[in-house]
């Protein structure tokens, strides 16, 4: 499954977020791209109070402060 992580530096929530993402690739087989929201103006308007932000096949799965079990029961859904 593709993810797209929408990030930026200095993000301890980023961080995180691509940690447990990092552990959900052990139980759904994830591809995931990291995107820097300040690499593109229409990217930083729409995510810059949301970061850091989980996309899956242009939906939203979770942003903010991720949780591990809403994330886990997204993806299985997904």
């Amino acid at each position: 499954m593709k993810i797209n992580l929408f990030t930026k530096r200095n993000c301890p929530l980023c961080d995180e977020a691509h940690e447990i993402l990092q552990e959900m690739k052990h139980e759904i087989p994830l591809d995931i791209e990291e995107i820097d929201i300040y690499s593109d103006d229409k990217l930083l308007e729409t995510y810059q109070l949301k970061i850091p932000v989980i996309v899956s096949e242009g939906k939203e799965l979770d942003y903010g402060k991720i949780s591990i079990e809403t994330l886990r029961q997204k993806l299985k859904s997904h």
